[in-house]
């Protein structure tokens, strides 16, 4: 009975930063590698960031690997998403969700995820 909630998302200018949170339920949290992903309106749903058990190894879609950080706080039953410069593109909805126990060591598609949060929209203006 795992459960996701994303917030932080909104609008933000073309240059500035946000900072998403993913807070989550269960103890299967504590184990479990995170990601995050973003699905724009007509696009695939795709790979933004993930962060392992122990919060030390993460690893980035190359594409956002320069202005995107991805944190947790395993006290605290979250994982973090620090967009900075953001871009027109990255205007999406974005969710977190964790990775099934017994998937790649790095997964990055969703497939190897699951449960997922229900989203919260970024929405980069000019």
């Amino acid at each position: 009975q795992v459960q996701l909630v994303e917030s932080g998302g909104g609008l933000v200018q073309a240059g500035g930063s946000l900072r998403l949170s993913c807070a989550a339920s269960g103890r299967t949290f504590i184990s479990s590698t995170m990601g995050w992903f973003r699905q724009a309106p007509g696009k695939e749903r795709e790979f933004v960031a993930g962060i392992d058990a122990s919060g030390f190894g993460t690893y980035y879609a190359d594409s956002m690997k320069a202005r995107f950080t991805i944190t947790r706080d395993n006290a605290k039953n979250t994982v973090y998403l620090q967009m900075n410069r953001v871009e027109r593109d990255d205007t999406a909805v974005y969710y977190c969700a964790a990775a099934r126990p017994l998937g790649p060591i790095k997964p990055t598609s969703a497939q190897h995820f699951d449960p997922w949060g229900q989203g919260t929209q970024v929405t980069v203006s000019s």
